[in-house]
């Protein structure tokens, strides 16, 4: 079966840093791209970060930028996120996701985390 687990979630204060990990299983992890979305409550899903199956192809929404790195270990079937300068506006649900192609996860189709709750604190 196809899965995607996410840990790393928890509580933090605003300027703090969060890990989160998601561990794949089911597919072939190197041939697809990985990446991470968020929802807070009564908001739509966005889009956090992605990264592609090849060097370079790296993407993150404007408002993280410089303050979130996605990377994976193929070797290990692992994505990561790095959190760091966390602010209220960072508050949600986290999903792993991965799709064959950047676009084809970022559309929704392809293979989703159970999601992994991150909340920001003042």
């Amino acid at each position: 079966q196809v899965q995607l687990v996410e840990s790393g979630g928890g509580s933090v204060q605003a300027g703090g840093s969060l890990s989160l990990s998601c561990a794949a299983s089911g597919f072939t992890f190197s041939s697809y791209a990985t990446g991470w979305f968020r929802r807070a409550p009564g908001k739509e899903r966005e889009f956090v970060a992605a990264i592609g199956t090849s060097a370079g192809m790296e993407y993150y929404v404007d408002s993280v930028k410089g303050r979130f790195t996605i990377s994976r270990d193929n070797a290990k079937n692992m994505v990561y996120l790095q959190m760091h300068s966390l602010n209220s506006e960072d508050t949600a649900v986290y999903y792993c996701a991965a799709g064959v192609t950047i676009g084809t996860m970022t559309s929704g189709r392809g293979y989703w985390g159970q999601g992994t709750q991150v909340t920001v604190s003042s």
